[in-house]
């Protein structure tokens, strides 16, 4: 069975590993820490502006997500493959959003590739395809707080 709990610190090493496998939207850990992005970073993340979640399947963490309440967004979202169409996707999404709803964010973005599996995850769940990024890589999606949401 498929459990969702809370990230924490402790769980770095896993959320590297779960996102260098990815296949969509691969990036190596070079290419992340070019960007600004370590484990060291994303840690302190969660005691900052950020809260995590994390999929396990016994016991090993398969998929997370991240949600940061500075930016209003959905700072990242990965399964790691093998363990995809198993509902983990959809799961750790509605917890972050839930989470960004629950602080008081009225609009939350994202941006994912442009014609990827994830643009059509995004989309079949409301997500607003509203362009492209600013150097014209990705796409950016927003979604609005519904007005039953409260």
């Amino acid at each position: 069975m498929i459990s969702y709990r809370p990230a924490q610190a402790a769980d770095m090493a896993d959320l590297t590993r779960v996102r260098v496998a990815v296949t969509e939207n691969a990036l190596n850990l070079e290419q992340l820490l070019a960007r600004g992005i370590s484990p060291e970073s994303v840690a302190q993340s969660f005691l900052e502006d950020s809260k995590g979640w994390v999929a396990e399947l016994d016991g090993r963490i398969c998929g997370f997500s991240i949600a940061d309440r500075k930016s209003k967004s959905i700072f990242a979202l990965f399964v790691e493959p093998g363990f995809e169409n198993r509902g983990m996707g959809g799961r750790l999404l509605n917890l972050a959003v839930d989470w960004l709803w629950a602080i008081g964010v009225d609009k939350i973005w994202l941006t994912t590739g442009p014609a990827t599996r994830a643009a059509g995850f995004y989309s079949r769940r409301g997500w607003i395809r509203k362009g492209r990024t600013g150097d014209g890589t990705d796409d950016l999606y927003e979604l609005e707080r519904p007005a039953s949401v409260t």
